[in-house]
This record gives structure tokens, C-alpha cells and sequence, in this order.
């Protein structure tokens, strides 16, 4: 398994952050690797809504299946998902209200299929990426943020 955690201090408060972060429709605003959403549940994010996201690793398209686990409003959510050949990832975020906004604690995390050797191939392929995106993304949510 690989992790990312990062974490940025946003100029909003946790609500308007949380309604932009848990909207899937503005995924392609801020998320980086984010190419489509395929598919959504109806109405808003709750524990068990589901969507399908097709995203771009290193220009590989990959489609992942989320469902939400863990939902506490505007502070924490979970989401685990299913990807091709049996991968899992797993994403969380927790809100921290802050004097001057939102700090935003991100993590992810990416299981890849076969076991070890998947796990080596993966780490040779991804290297640093998955880091950069990570902050490539938080900074776009910040200027998002910053521009409203």
C-alpha cells in the first residue's frame, strides 16, 4: 500500500469547504488527475452514496468506484474504492476550523492488485506522483477558494 497525507491551510470556513470538496460535479475543478465523472448517486454525498470517477495516473486512464463510508459534516468523510484488477483506495478528509479558516488534512491511499509484486511495480512506476498530485490538487482548492 502507498500513502499520501498532506495537509493545507484554506481561506474558508469549514462549511464552503465542505460543500465544494464533497460535491462530485466540482471534482474538475481541484482534483488534478480527475478526467470525468461517469456516474453519481442521486442528491447530495450521505454514507452509502456511490459514484464512479475516471481519472488519469501518469496518462493511464483508471476508473474507480467510491463509495462514501464515513460521514460527519463539515469534518470528516472516508471514501473506499474499487479500481481495476481488484486495486482499493481509500481517501480521507477531515476539516480543522482554523483562526483564518479550514485547515484540510487529506489522505490516500492505493492498494494496487497482485499483492507484493504489485506493490513493487507500483512504487517503480509511481515514484513521487502521487505526493506532487496531492499538492498540485490542495493548491488548486486553495486558489479555488481564494477566487470565490
Amino acid at each position: 500500500m502507498s500513502a499520501v497525507e498532506a495537509q493545507i491551510d484554506l481561506p474558508a470556513p469549514p462549511q464552503r469547504v465542505w460543500d465544494l470538496i464533497m460535491d462530485p460535479h466540482q471534482l474538475e475543478r481541484w482534483v488534478t488527475i480527475h478526467r470525468d465523472l461517469l456516474a453519481a448517486d442521486d442528491g447530495a454525498p450521505r454514507p452509502g452514496f456511490h459514484m464512479e470517477q475516471k481519472m488519469s495516473i501518469r496518462g493511464a486512464p483508471v476508473t474507480v468506484t467510491w463509495e462514501l463510508d464515513e460521514f460527519s459534516p463539515p469534518h470528516r468523510a472516508t471514501w473506499q474504492g474499487r479500481g481495476p484488477a481488484r486495486a482499493s483506495a481509500f481517501i480521507e478528509y477531515v476539516l480543522e476550523e482554523i483562526p483564518k479558516g479550514t485547515r484540510f488534512h487529506y489522505t490516500n491511499s492505493f492498494t494496487p492488485p497482485m499483492g507484493l509484486l504489485g506493490r513493487v511495480a507500483s512504487r517503480a512506476l509511481m515514484g513521487g506522483v502521487p505526493d506532487r498530485e496531492a499538492g498540485a490538487s490542495l493548491e488548486r482548492l486553495r486558489a479555488l477558494l481564494a477566487g470565490d
